[in-house]
C-alpha cells in the first residue's frame, strides 16, 4: 500500500477516535453512563491522567532527557489544551457533538491571528478572507437568539480559542523538544492541572465509568500517534483535509447514541468552517513550498 493511502487510512482513524473521546465525554456528562453525571472538569481529568499512565512505559523505555526544559512554554501549553479539552467536552454535553466539534474548528484561524503578536507573522488577503468566511460559518452555528444553543455555542468558541493557543505554543516547542518530551511533559503537567481542579468537584465513578475516562486517555493517545504517523507518510496539505472526517464521525455517533439529526443550519456552518480551514492548510503547504520568509505569508 502507497504512502498517500496509508497517511489517509491513520488520519480518519485518527478522526474516528477523536470523535470517540469527544462522544464519551457527552455520554459521561449526561449520566448516560450507570445514570451518574460527571463534570467536564472530572472528565478531562480522566483523559490527561490515563493518557499520562499509557505514556510512562513508554518513557521508561526510550528514556527521553529532560534537561534544558522551557518550562514556561511547556507550562502554557498544557494549561491552554486542558483549558481547551475542558471546554470542548463542556460543549458536546450541552448542543449536538457535530455542532460543538465544528465550532472547535476554528483553532486554526485562532492560531493565525495569534501567530502575528507572538510568532511575528504576517497575514496577506487569502488568509484574512479564510477568517471571514470562518466567523461566518461560526456566527450560522452559534444562531444568535436561539437559547437552546447560544451558551453552548459560546463554550466551544472559548475552546477553539485555547485550542489555537495551544497550537501556537507547539510550534515553538517543536523546536525545542522531542515530540515524546512533549506528549510526556504535556499530559505530566495536564493531569496534575486536571486533577487539581477536577478534586473541587468529584464525584466517585462507578466501576463503568472508571473504564470509559480510561478509553478517553487511551483513545487520546492512540489519536495522537496515528495523526503523527498520517503527517509523516503524506504532505500536511494532503493529510489534514481528511482529519475533517472527525465531524461526519461525530454526527454518526451522535445519532447512533442520542439520536440527534443535524439540521440544515449545521451543514452551512461547519460547511464554511472546514472550507476556511483546507484555505489555511492550503496557503501553509504553498508557503512551505516555495519557502516563503515566515515573516511573509500570503
Amino acid at each position: 500500500m502507497n504512502k498517500p493511502v496509508m497517511a489517509a487510512i491513520f488520519m480518519i482513524g485518527c478522526s474516528a477516535l477523536v470523535a470517540a473521546t469527544t462522544l464519551m465525554a457527552k455520554a459521561l456528562g449526561r449520566g448516560v453512563v450507570d445514570d451518574v453525571s460527571l463534570h467536564p472538569l472530572q472528565v478531562s481529568a480522566g483523559r490527561f491522567l490515563f493518557a499520562w499512565l499509557l505514556l510512562v512505559p513508554l518513557v521508561l523505555w526510550r528514556r527521553p532527557g529532560f534537561r534544558d526544559v522551557a518550562w514556561p512554554t511547556h507550562i502554557g501549553r498544557s494549561v491552554s489544551g486542558w483549558l481547551g479539552v475542558s471546554c470542548l467536552f463542556a460543549a458536546a454535553g450541552l448542543m449536538p457533538l457535530a455542532d460543538a466539534t465544528a465550532i472547535s474548528f476554528l483553532s486554526p484561524v485562532v492560531t493565525m491571528l495569534l501567530a502575528i503578536p507572538f510568532l511575528g507573522e504576517r497575514i496577506g488577503p487569502w488568509r484574512w478572507g479564510a477568517v471571514c468566511v470562518a466567523l461566518g460559518g461560526a456566527w450560522v452555528l452559534i444562531r444568535p437568539g436561539a437559547d437552546a444553543f447560544q451558551v453552548a455555542a459560546l463554550v466551544a468558541l472559548a475552546a477553539a480559542f485555547f485550542m489555537g493557543l495551544e497550537a501556537v505554543l507547539i510550534k515553538k516547542l517543536t523546536g525545542l523538544d522531542s515530540a515524546i518530551r512533549i506528549l510526556f511533559i504535556n499530559n505530566s503537567i495536564g493531569a496534575a492541572i486536571a486533577l487539581a481542579a477536577a478534586s473541587f468537584v468529584w464525584v466517585p465513578p462507578t466501576s463503568l465509568q472508571w473504564m470509559v475516562l480510561a478509553g478517553i486517555g487511551a483513545f487520546m493517545v492512540t489519536a495522537q500517534g496515528l495523526f503523527i504517523m498520517a503527517m509523516r507518510q503524506g504532505e500536511a496539505s494532503f493529510v489534514i483535509p481528511f482529519f475533517y472526517t472527525v465531524l461526519i464521525f461525530a454526527g454518526l455517533y451522535d445519532f447512533t447514541v442520542f439520536g440527534i439529526v443535524p439540521v440544515t443550519t449545521s451543514f452551512i456552518g461547519a460547511t464554511l468552517i472546514i472550507i476556511s480551514a483546507l484555505v489555511l492548510a492550503w496557503r501553509e503547504g504553498r508557503n512551505k513550498a516555495t519557502h516563503a520568509s515566515p515573516q511573509q505569508r500570503d
